[in-house]
């Protein structure tokens, strides 16, 4: 295998992420995520680890749909409290040389013009190394608290944010020419206003004249994530995405999706490797596989019953305690996330009671797939679902803070650099660079997002 394997961590500004229960363990320090320093040590760390980046989750609700009420979400801290993902990434940045931060911001409810600008600060601030994750929101709960009557349908949403897309593109690739700051101090000119232009966009959802606010940044326009595995947002994945992230518990609808996603590219105009695809993994690691399972049982002990729950009803619409164990789920065009809906009916390979599904998300690492062994054992399951799905790397989700990332770090790392799987330095240069080669810190030619740029003169 020729191709070195790519890490992300996978976190998010909160008290407790995707392990829910864990947050009672004695080691994990999640309680912290309200400390600077919590952040830094996170990140440099990760840098120490040669991971690519820090992918921050985010959602601007609270889940609410298990029981009908979002008790059960804050007595067992899933997602909430949660602060501003954006906030700590500068902080984490100056700490670092390396590591990137991809960070997600919803199109459904932060203005374009107002992202705009604060994506490129980031990249700016950064020195290049920030990326988007977009996503378009799915908790009845945010639409309401802006301002909305009801949420927003889910194909609805794409359709909005491939306007959105439109909009950044033209204001971060079209409003203002490379040289405009000329900075000239003998003239008294900072910025030559004749290099900077409205974009004048009229739209069915946005009517914006510009110009951008922000001077042109390291990248332009931040390097693209997109999490949607529904038959819409694979489309917009394919249009729009550099890389995307992906759920999936077997090989062979990982290898779909995957398939799927480059195949919808090429007919964008674009290149199979212009998308890069990670996976949606946890992972016990041990020195051994008997200590391995001796986390695994200590885990378990702790772990909640209601909390993933609680987050499947955010993700699918579906309120489980509403059902008996033995009833079954029939799928829908749920307005949540379509894919949580067909995890358990369309896709999966047999027909599961109410039951038998609690039983599969409340597990450890139920949400995702789980690496588990030792170091060897982990190294080597790593390198079968790159091999056999095309996958370029992991988001690797983490279960004790900073402990199962340590764990990665120490125990599977310097194995998988031993193989030739693994870098044993960065490369330099923007996110984008690091992640596509030398002398690519824009968006490439091919891209949509390019059309937008205003020709050379």
């Amino acid at each position: 295998m020729g191709k070195k394997i790519l890490l992300n961590a996978f976190d998010m500004n909160t008290a407790m992420h995707s392990a829910h229960g864990l947050w009672k363990h004695p080691a994990n320090q999640r309680h912290r995520y309200k400390d600077l320093n919590y952040w830094v040590e996170l990140a440099r760390l990760l840098e120490r680890g040669k991971f690519d980046s820090l992918f921050l989750a985010d959602v601007l609700g609270f889940y609410d749909i298990f029981g009908g009420s979002r008790d059960a979400a804050l007595r067992d801290a899933v997602q909430a409290p949660v602060n501003d993902p954006s906030l700590i990434i500068p902080t984490m940045a100056y700490a670092t040389e390396h590591l990137s931060f991809a960070v997600t911001i919803p199109t459904t409810y932060e203005p374009p013009y107002a992202h705009a600008r604060r994506m490129s600060t980031l990249d700016h601030l950064t020195g290049g190394r920030v990326g988007w994750n977009i996503v378009t929101s799915f908790l009845p709960s945010a639409a309401l608290n802006f301002g909305l009557d009801r949420m927003v349908t889910h194909d609805e949403r794409y359709e909005v944010a491939d306007e959105y897309l439109e909009v950044v593109y033209k204001l971060w690739e079209a409003s203002w020419e490379d040289d405009a700051v000329i900075r000239d101090a003998a003239r008294g000119i900072y910025t030559d206003p004749a290099k900077v232009h409205e974009i004048n966009h009229q739209g069915k959802y946005y009517n914006i004249p510009g110009p951008h606010l922000s001077e042109p940044s390291p990248q332009r326009t931040p390097v693209l994530y997109q999490a949607g595995t529904s038959a819409r947002g694979r489309e917009f994945a394919a249009k729009h995405a550099e890389c995307v992230f992906i759920d999936a518990h077997n090989f062979e609808s990982l290898k779909f999706y995957v398939d799927d996603i480059r195949a919808k590219a090429v007919s964008y105009g674009r290149k199979p490797e212009d998308v890069k695809v990670f996976m949606a993994i946890n992972s016990i690691v041990g020195r051994t596989r008997a200590e391995a399972e001796e986390k695994f049982r200590e885990y378990t002990a702790i772990r909640s019953d209601e909390a993933p729950q609680v987050l499947y009803g955010g993700f699918s619409g579906i309120d489980l305690s509403k059902y008996d164990r033995s009833d079954y789920l029939s799928y829908y065009a749920s307005d949540h996330g379509q894919a949580a809906v067909a995890r358990f009916t369309t896709m999966s390979e047999k027909r599961m009671n109410v039951g038998e599904v609690v039983d599969e998300i409340t597990k450890i690492g139920g949400r995702s797939a789980l690496l588990f062994g030792s170091g060897e054992e982990v190294a080597d399951q790593m390198q079968q679902w790159v091999e056999r799905t095309g996958i370029d790397g992991f988001n690797m989700a983490h279960l004790i803070t900073p402990g199962s990332l340590e764990d990665i770090i120490d125990l599977v790392v310097p194995i998988l650099q031993e193989r030739g799987l693994y870098k044993t330095e960065y490369e330099k240069g923007t996110m984008r660079e690091k992640l596509f080669g030398p002398g690519i810190s824009r968006l490439p030619d091919r891209h949509p997002g390019a059309a937008f740029r205003r020709p050379i003169r």
